[in-house]
């Protein structure tokens, strides 16, 4: 059974005394407050169009709206309300003759607007009357940044849930015309040319950058004039990094603190949708390493190409569960629904490999599986070893065993000229598929890429915690510089360059402007509202086993060519016979089963660009 709402029936009641005295008080003050014989005639009236006016309410949801934050919207719905009564009285006192004077009729109407729209709104003021009474000294004085639609419904969540400390002191918008004008009860005080004196006069201790529209350019100006300001920023995500999201579906909880990406200045990755569409449709999908940073995140932009089925290989069933199950809900949103399965194994467990390619005819492999944390390679290079390149080898040997359309390996950077273990693993990895690429009807290729932002081991998280528990922020080298991308920027271009893969290519992707890691703990301090070296310190480590000052993209003797894509660049190595590799790596095995060997010179005698700048013997 519903339960009676009282609340609403007694605003019912309160808007049915308000027509009987709207009406009175129009006669009377149409008399100069005479009584008269009209009074009489207005009073009969009232007893029969009352059922009328509330069903007219009722229609028009005067008693659906949530008061305490009436709007504009609200607003018009009562004067609909009204107008509609004023329309349909009018046609009756026609129809039947009625002596009701046409502007007794149009005064009563707008005093009745009045009563209704004023009881509404004086019932909201009352609301923020008492939350401004209710501040105290724990609210976080907050600035917003922006005077849009984004800030007006920002600043009517923020004041309506008490949940949130935030309360908005002032807004600032470099719109000239806004200066000055209200939102909320909050007024545009300035542009952000002025925000260091602004921050200074209304004792501002956050600001949060509210312009979703803002362009990329914008919006990283907007946060570089922040960065000397010594006081926490937040951000409400611009559009362009809101791709895989609802962007009109506002709300406060999309709020976060400002992360690298926003610093990056990357432009957003445009991809041919319809070539990845042709690429990955109706197809088989496999994905190494699919519960990994890169692996998910192939799975998440693949299934919206409508493959047949993807594969979710790991050997970690927890990840691979999660990543399954964030698919099956958002499948269901689309018009292909692919099946999904995760399937357990390592790369390194031939036999478990096989039993699947039986199973499933594959078309396209994704090889993302592999050990890739340099510093804990370098103590277990046998591990690194026996993952990443034997794994490799297996998994591609297969690849052409079964027929499969396509293989594309990650790769990275670290391959080039490798001072580590894991680099180096990498390199042999490419050097595997481009000899199986030399004797196969399969497609391989291989994708090169910096570090990856947000993934498992990347050195931002580990900044943001440090950053959380007061310091110190840990910095190898002053001079470190790395090449940083977003996740699904790389794995957007992953993708795309596996559809242009006609096989023996090496393609490498444009990851803009290195930046100093030293600078980027410096600008995540200060955006996070502490000064670098006084709040929180910055320790210099000194470089790990395999760490280099910078990473390099390409080796001496390679030569890029472009693709039609602006970001993607390939290359094409020199071809490496399978045997000569086959016979590397029978020679690299025995050495793996031996106790005191040095594992990095083994590997130089392949790769003799490999510097290992710690070499240690017998490490095993």
């Amino acid at each position: 059974m519903k339960k009676i709402d009282f609340k609403n029936c007694l605003i019912m009641m309160i808007d049915i005394g308000f027509v009987y005295y709207a009406f009175l008080f129009a006669s009377l003050l149409l008399h100069d407050f005479r009584m008269h014989d009209e009074i009489e005639t207005v009073i009969q009236s009232f007893i029969w169009l009352l059922p009328l006016y509330v069903l007219i309410f009722i229609l028009f949801k005067l008693y659906v709206s949530v008061w305490e934050y009436a709007s504009i919207e609200e607003a018009l719905n009562v004067f609909l309300a009204v107008v509609i009564g004023f329309i349909l009285v009018n046609l009756i006192r026609i129809s039947f003759n009625l002596s009701l004077q046409p502007n007794l009729l149009i005064l009563s109407h707008i005093i009745l607007f009045l009563l209704l729209i004023g009881v509404r709104y004086i019932y909201r003021l009352k609301n923020c009357f008492i939350h401004l009474l209710n501040r105290d000294e724990n609210r976080i004085r907050t600035l917003v940044i922006g005077a849009g639609s984004a800030s007006n419904l920002l600043i009517k969540e923020l004041n309506g849930n008490k949940a949130i400390l935030n309360h908005v002191i002032c807004l600032v918008d470099d719109d000239i015309k806004k200066l000055g004008k209200m939102i909320h009860g909050v007024k545009v005080v300035g542009t952000t040319r002025q925000l260091k004196y602004l921050v200074f006069k209304y004792k501002i201790e956050e600001i949060i950058v509210s312009i979703p529209s803002a362009s990329q350019f914008e919006f990283q100006s907007i946060l570089k004039s922040c960065e000397d300001l010594t006081i926490k920023v937040k951000v409400f995500p611009p559009f362009y990094q809101l791709i895989n999201e609802d962007c009109l579906n506002f709300s406060v909880n999309k709020i976060r603190e400002v992360e690298i990406v926003d610093l990056l200045g990357r432009d957003e990755v445009m991809i041919d949708n319809l070539g990845l569409l042709d690429f990955l449709s109706d197809e088989v999908i496999f994905v190494s390493g699919g519960g990994g940073s890169i692996g998910s995140e192939l799975c998440r932009q693949i299934v919206k190409f409508h493959p047949k089925k993807i594969i979710i290989f790991d050997q970690y069933e927890n990840n691979a569960y999660e990543i399954q199950n964030e698919l099956l809900r958002d499948i269901e949103k689309l018009d292909v629904k692919p099946d999904i399965e995760v399937l357990i194994g390592s790369v390194q467990d031939e036999f478990r490999l096989i039993e699947i390619f039986s199973m499933y005819s594959i078309s396209v492999i994704f090889h993302a599986a592999a050990h890739k944390h340099v510093p804990l390679m370098e103590v277990s290079p046998k591990e690194a070893i026996k993952n990443n390149v034997y794994g490799t080898y297996t998994i591609a040997k297969l690849a052409h065993e079964y027929k499969v359309k396509k293989f594309v390996l990650i790769s990275s950077d670290k391959a080039v000229n490798p001072t580590n273990i894991m680099g180096a693993t990498k390199r042999l990895s490419e050097m595997i598929i481009n000899a199986f690429n030399g004797i196969s009807l399969t497609h391989y290729a291989a994708v090169r890429f910096g570090n990856v932002l947000g993934s498992n081991g990347s050195v931002v998280p580990l900044f943001k915690k440090q950053i959380k528990n007061g310091g110190p922020v840990t910095v190898t080298h002053k001079e470190v510089i790395r090449y940083f991308m977003t996740i699904s920027e790389a794995v957007s271009l992953v993708l795309q360059a596996g559809a242009y893969a006609r096989g023996g290519e090496i393609f490498v992707l444009d990851m803009g402007k290195p930046m100093k890691i030293l600078e980027l703990a410096e600008n995540l301090i200060r955006l996070s509202g502490y000064e670098p070296y006084r709040d929180i310190n910055i320790l210099i480590t000194g470089l790990r086993p395999g760490d280099k000052l910078y990473e390099e993209l390409l080796m001496a003797d390679e030569n890029l060519q472009e693709t039609k894509h602006e970001k993607i660049y390939f290359l094409r190595q020199k071809l490496i016979y399978l045997d000569q590799i086959e016979d590397y790596l029978e020679e690299l095995n025995y050495a793996l089963t031996l106790q005191n060997v040095n594992i990095p010179q083994v590997i130089s005698k392949l790769i003799p660009t490999y510097r290992n700048l710690s070499m240690k013997e017998g490490i095993v």
